[in-house]
């Protein structure tokens, strides 16, 4: 016997006997809720069939389903959750070469090229594609960070083509790689002496140079201040001899990086009293102290000759104000001038500051006196109390930014003549990390 849900028991029974009507007046029939809105065509399961209910076929009850549970599901407007015989996963779209190889290049289309080129007669390996396409995103990266810090230094926000091209000629290995390459609008590079873009000492000149403190190249004590009437010849490079000699010839570079705008710097380990270079930097206090590795090692070299000088300038200028420089001419060293500055120490406040414009107003001076080479050990990590790799990071940025600001400079290649090996590491470090 089929039972039905409505109450009524089974389809067999007969029906119940009709109950009396109890009457009610009209009004203590409270009207119908209006509906908040039209229905939905809502679906309503019964069993196993399936009924689809309308606004107007709210009477249209097929056979097999109750008359309750579609009022019910009308009322609460609850649509039933519908059953589905399709099963399986998603049909996943398939990696191309580039993704499963981890690259943004079109391995794929690298390809093709390959095989439609003149390499069609030779036999393309599966993996050729691949590796050209890594090489080829390598170098993109790399010209696009070296094109970004030429527009950094050029204080632009947006990359041209013309930072494409001074970050190619920047770059050596780039340079060479695509030496006959030609960018389209990226113009030709200059080559124009720094002697024709402005004149030294003229009054007119960019203030971006920085000018040290109280000394400049006009203190400097000359054999023509020693002796009335006589006219002293300008400093000649002077050959070393015996120890000095030897010393300077292991001073061959361990690393060099060429920067922006031209200059080289050089990793040199040694004595910087055999540097044969133009100008040595010596760090020092207000009272031209010979302490420390290079005092003691210029002391060693000069004699009493570097005394004497730093007498006369003690005596005719007072002491040395705080990161300034001044120039003193040497005797028996291979550089022709000895640039005293005198750096901070441990106890100053920004020490970091003033260690930056101390290495510019060397470098200041050095341009004055219209040098193309200078040594300079490293400053700040000795009495400044800083960490080696911090007193590395703070003079490169320093020379990069000097470099960068001024108009033009007749340095062209700066040697960092380091005594142990741990510095030496430092530095190397920190010259690869410069362009970042």
């Amino acid at each position: 016997m089929e039972h039905c849900y409505c109450g009524y028991g089974y389809k067999d029974d007969p029906p119940p006997s009709p109950r009396r009507q109890v009457t009610r007046p009209l009004d203590s029939i409270s009207p119908p809720r209006p509906l908040p809105g039209p229905l939905p065509r809502l679906p309503v399961l019964c069993g196993t069939s399936a009924l689809v209910v309308g606004p107007g076929r709210a009477n249209a009850i097929s056979r097999g389903f109750c008359k309750k549970e579609v009022a019910d599901c009308l009322a609460h407007q609850t649509p039933p959750t519908m059953s589905t015989s399709r099963t399986g996963k998603k049909r996943r779209r398939p990696a191309s070469r580039s993704a499963r190889a981890g690259l943004q290049f079109p391995v794929g289309r690298i390809h093709r090229y390959m095989k439609s080129s003149e390499m069609r007669l030779r036999r393309v390996a599966v993996g050729a594609p691949i590796y050209t396409a890594a090489v080829m995103e390598y170098l993109s990266a790399e010209l696009l960070e070296l094109a970004g810090n030429a527009a950094r230094d050029n204080k632009k926000s947006r990359i041209t083509p013309r930072h494409l091209l001074l970050a190619i000629a920047n770059d050596e290995e780039l340079h060479t790689f695509l030496r006959g390459v030609t960018i389209p609008q990226g113009g030709v590079l200059p080559r124009v002496h720094p002697l024709l873009l402005m004149k030294k000492g003229d009054p007119n000149a960019s203030s971006t140079t920085a000018v040290p403190p109280q000394y400049s190249a006009s203190s400097v004590v000359t054999p023509a201040q020693k002796k009335v009437g006589v006219v002293a010849p300008t400093p000649r490079p002077k050959k070393a001899s015996g120890k000095g000699a030897k010393a300077n010839a292991s001073l061959n570079p361990l690393y060099k990086k060429k920067l922006f705008l031209g200059q080289t710097l050089h990793v040199v380990q040694g004595d910087i009293a055999a540097a044969n270079v133009q100008a040595v930097v010596h760090p020092t206090g207000s009272k031209f102290p010979l302490a420390g590795q290079v005092g003691a090692a210029l002391e060693a070299a000069e004699g009493f000759q570097l005394k004497k000088a730093l007498d006369e300038l003690m005596k005719n200028h007072g002491p040395l104000a705080p990161c300034g420089a001044t120039l003193s001419p040497t005797s028996h060293v291979p550089a022709d001038w000895i640039i005293h500055v005198n750096g901070p120490t441990h106890s100053d406040t920004n020490v970091e500051d003033k260690l930056a414009k101390s290495v510019k107003n060397c470098l200041a001076v050095a341009d004055q006196k219209n040098l193309a080479s200078i040594a300079l050990p490293s400053i700040g990590s000795g009495r400044g109390g800083l960490e080696k790799s911090d007193a590395a990071r703070i003079i490169l940025k320093a020379i990069h930014d000097y470099f960068v600001n001024v108009m033009a400079s007749s340095l062209k290649d700066v040697y960092f003549v380091l005594y142990d090996d741990e510095s030496v590491r430092v530095y190397k470090d920190e010259l690869a990390k410069l362009d970042a």
